[in-house]
């Protein structure tokens, strides 16, 4: 099977897709930027396009769709027997006027990322047409959540594959955590409610004396979120560590007991997912999606409307915190590794390459 792997090759998620892909496919690769250097030993410099823009991905990217000849173009040469697309607002768009204007070979399969689904289609009438013109035209969609495959079929979607953007690799069974250490890593953005995080966290401060925050990433807020803590009187509990690397981030889940992600809107996390294989008890914002990981009060904690829980709510979760970690750490095992997830994929893709094929 020949596969053009189209996204921002820049992206890590675009570089994970490639990682589960390239041993089972003869794996092509277009991007609308450049490459991360991880792609070096994954796709041969001779299939690969990049097409240098710069795309604001919520769509109405004129200099990304200057370079369609170009796309079209590329696939002509390459001759693919599928075109993924990551990201249906503007790579799947992209795609699909390649095929349907310029005559581009290749059948269409698209990725949808979250805010391509969740958010940009209510934005105007023109964006949800463009998303259900995209989607009719896949003949087959992956969506990391039930709530997003939903949403994807009332869109115009046909066949939706649902499956975490999980792990590639399951961490050791969780040891022994600080009880009071609580870790978060969403972006500093308004998207991700870091200020709830920090008013969270107050509270558990509060009844925690030893209580410690160790907040990574980083973003506009971050000096906000600094003052906010220090008015909070939390200046030496709340550590902001900035971005860090997978070794480092890894540690810090596997000695923290809780751990906070409280956005306004999101899909399967794949943040959630690290956080709940290194056992941690994960407390959460009310999403649709987030429900279908946690389940309020038994595995974690869902924070509903704009409550908060107290270190009174959540002392019954710490007194089983052991078995909640091996539970959330087998969930993980059993339902979110991305490696068996991509080969069901492709196996679905032969099956369908099987079915055009047999004689009408």
């Amino acid at each position: 099977m020949k596969l053009v792997l189209l996204g921002d090759g820049e992206s890590p998620h675009l570089l994970k897709w490639a990682r589960a892909l390239a041993p089972q496919v003869e794996l092509w690769a277009a991007s609308s930027r450049g490459f991360a250097p991880g792609f070096d030993a994954l796709v041969p410099a001779a299939r690969r396009l990049a097409l240098d823009t710069r795309p604001d991905f919520d769509g109405g990217n004129a200099g990304l769709l200057r370079q369609l000849p170009r796309l079209a173009a590329w696939l002509k040469t390459a001759q693919p027997d599928w075109i993924h697309a990551h990201y249906l607002t503007s790579h799947g768009t992209l795609a699909w006027l390649a095929t349907r204007l310029l005559g581009a070979p290749g059948r269409l399969v698209g990725s949808a990322w979250g805010s391509d689904i969740l958010v940009t289609p209510d934005r105007s009438p023109l964006l949800r047409w463009l998303t259900t013109r995209v989607l009719r035209a896949c003949v087959l969609t992956t969506s990391d959540s039930q709530v997003m495959a939903d949403r994807m079929r009332t869109l115009g979607a046909d066949e939706v594959m649902t499956f975490p953007f999980g792990l590639e690799a399951l961490p050791t069974a969780p040891g022994d955590k600080q009880d009071h250490l609580v870790f978060a890593n969403r972006g500093l953005e308004a998207l991700y409610d870091p200020g709830r995080v920090l008013r969270l966290f107050a509270g558990l401060a509060a009844a925690w004396p030893d209580a410690q925050l160790v907040v990574a990433n980083s973003g506009a807020l971050l000096p906000a979120l600094q003052q906010q803590a220090a008015d909070l009187g939390l200046a030496d509990r709340v550590r902001f560590i900035g971005r860090v690397d997978a070794d480092t981030q890894a540690g810090w889940y596997a000695q923290a007991r809780w751990y906070l992600s409280l956005p306004t809107s999101d899909s399967v996390s794949v943040s959630v997912l690290e956080a709940l294989a290194h056992g941690c008890i994960p407390i959460l914002s009310d999403l649709p999606a987030n429900r279908e990981l946690v389940r309020h009060g038994d595995n974690g904690w869902i924070a509903a409307g704009s409550s908060l829980p107290t270190a009174a709510d959540l002392q019954p979760l710490l007194a089983r915190a052991a078995a909640i970690a091996a539970t959330n750490h087998a969930w993980v095992a059993d339902h979110a590794l991305f490696g068996p997830s991509v080969s069901a994929f492709l196996a679905r893709l032969r099956a369908l390459d099987a079915c055009r094929h047999l004689p009408s």
